[in-house]
C-alpha cells in the first residue's frame, strides 16, 4: 500500500549502503544508535555558525530520519572535471578544516553512541566518510558535507588522509577510473595539505595514514559482512576489497615520493 509519506518519494544514489530518498525540500534515511548523537553534532553546527551541513527535523512516522536537501550536484564516479580541479580539491580541503573547527567544542552526552569508536586523539569530530558522493556542489565549488553516520571522536588526520584517498585521487593506475601520474598526485597532495594548513607533524604522517584508512576500511567491509550485511557483502563480490587493497600498496610503494612533496619547503616547527 502506497501511504502519503510514500507519495513522491525519489531515490538519491549515493554509496550504496542506505535507501535514502527525497521528499520535497528533506531527505529520508535509515537511522542507527548513532542517530541521535549525530543530530545533537548537527544542531551545534548551525549554532556555531557552520553551514555546511544539512540540519536535522527529527523523524517521520516511519522512524526514519529527517534532514534538508542540499540542492546541488553530488559527484560519482567517473567524476566530471570539475570535481577534479585543483581548485575543487582545495575547495574541499578549506571546507573540511573548518568543519573540523566547527567540531571542537561539541561536547556529545555521557550516553553519545557513534557509528566509528572514537579514535585518539580526539582532536575533533571526523566526518568518516570525506568522498565525492558525500559532498554537494555548486559551480563546481564543494558548499556542504552529507551523510554524517559515520561521524566519530579521532584526529584531524584521520578524515583529511581518506579524503585525500578519494580526491586526489591516491589510487593505482590499474584503479579503473580516475588515475593520474604519481607526480601529479604528489602535487595534489601537498596543494590539499596546504589548503587545509596542515601542520609538519601531521604532513609527516598523512601518507601512512591514508594507507592505514584503507586497510581500516577493508576491515569494516568484511565485519560487516560477516554480521549479515548484504550491502557490504555485494562491495566485497564487486572486488571493492581487493580494489581498495591495491590502492594501499601503491600508497606505500610511493610514500617516499608523497611525503618529498608534502615536506618539500615546508618550515619546521
Amino acid at each position: 500500500m502506497t501511504t502519503p509519506e510514500h507519495l513522491g518519494e525519489e531515490v538519491l544514489i549515493g554509496g550504496g549502503v542506505n535507501h535514502v530518498v527525497r521528499i520535497g525540500s528533506t531527505v529520508r534515511r535509515p537511522v542507527g544508535p548513532w542517530t541521535r548523537t549525530v543530530h545533537a553534532l548537527l544542531a551545534h553546527l548551525r549554532v556555531v555558525g557552520f553551514t555546511g551541513a544539512p540540519r536535522a527535523h527529527g523523524f517521520d512516522t516511519e522512524g526514519r530520519e529527517v534532514l534538508d536537501f542540499l540542492p546541488g550536484q553530488v559527484a560519482d564516479h567517473p567524476l566530471a572535471d570539475r570535481v577534479r580541479s585543483d581548485a575543487a580539491l582545495c575547495a574541499v580541503a578549506q571546507l573540511l578544516r573548518e568543519y573540523h573547527d566547527a567540531t571542537v567544542g561539541f561536547a556529545p552526552g555521557a550516553d553519545a553512541d557513534w557509528y566509528f569508536p572514537g579514535r585518539e586523539p580526539a582532536e575533533v569530530i571526523c566526518h568518516g566518510d570525506v568522498t565525492p558522493y558525500n559532498c554537494v556542489f555548486r559551480g563546481g565549488r564543494p558548499i556542504a558535507f552529507i551523510d554524517f553516520d559515520t561521524a566519530h571522536p579521532g584526529p584531524r588526520i584521520w578524515d583529511l588522509a581518506y579524503a585525500a584517498y578519494r580526491f586526489v585521487p591516491l589510487t593505482d593506475p590499474d584503479h579503473g577510473d580516475v588515475t593520474l601520474p604519481v607526480e601529479e598526485q604528489a602535487h595534489r597532495l601537498r596543494l590539499l595539505a596546504d589548503a587545509y594548513r596542515l601542520g609538519v607533524d601531521d604532513r609527516a604522517e598523512l601518507t601512512a595514514t591514508a594507507r592505514d584508512r584503507l586497510e581500516h576500511l577493508v576491515r569494516h567491509m568484511h565485519a560487516q559482512a560477516s554480521a549479515g550485511s548484504t550491502a557490504f557483502a555485494g562491495h566485497i563480490a564487486a572486488g571493492h576489497d581487493s580494489l581498495y587493497r591495491t590502492d594501499a600498496a601503491h600508497i606505500t610503494r610511493h610514500a617516499t615520493t608523497f611525503s618529498t612533496a608534502l615536506m618539500r619547503d615546508f618550515p619546521a616547527r
